[in-house]
């Protein structure tokens, strides 16, 4: 079996209507500290994670996503989908030869499997 692990990546997709005050929740009533490397996304650091802030106009509630990381992302991802795992790849493109791709667990929740390396 193709070895999968955790990621260091979530996703907070927030609808624009609150994405100012999550913002602000996160930067000054949590008071985490930001990333700004990779600026305009909006990050913070969240122990060993990274917990990203991303307007989605289109969305009328947040959803969290997540990341999971393997050195085999083809073979993961036929891994989960043989194992019931929806293959969502439509979600958010990924741009072409991106190792990666989107699946969906039995709750919905999105998870980018990838590549440590696929950035």
């Amino acid at each position: 079996m193709t070895k999968i692990t955790g990621g260091i990546n979530i996703a907070v997709k927030v609808p624009s209507h609150q994405y100012e005050a999550v913002v602000a929740f996160y930067r000054d009533t949590v008071g985490l500290e930001p990333i700004e490397e990779k600026l305009p996304a909006i990050g913070f650091k969240l122990g060993p994670n990274q917990l990203w802030i991303d307007e989605a106009p289109n969305y009328s509630q947040a959803e969290v996503w997540l990341e999971l990381f393997t050195d085999d992302h083809v073979g993961a991802l036929d891994h989960l989908a043989a194992r019931g795992a929806v293959r969502c790849d439509a979600v958010e493109d990924l741009g072409e030869g991106f190792r990666g791709g989107w699946i969906m667990n039995p709750a919905n929740i999105v998870h980018m499997v990838r590549t440590p390396d696929a950035w």
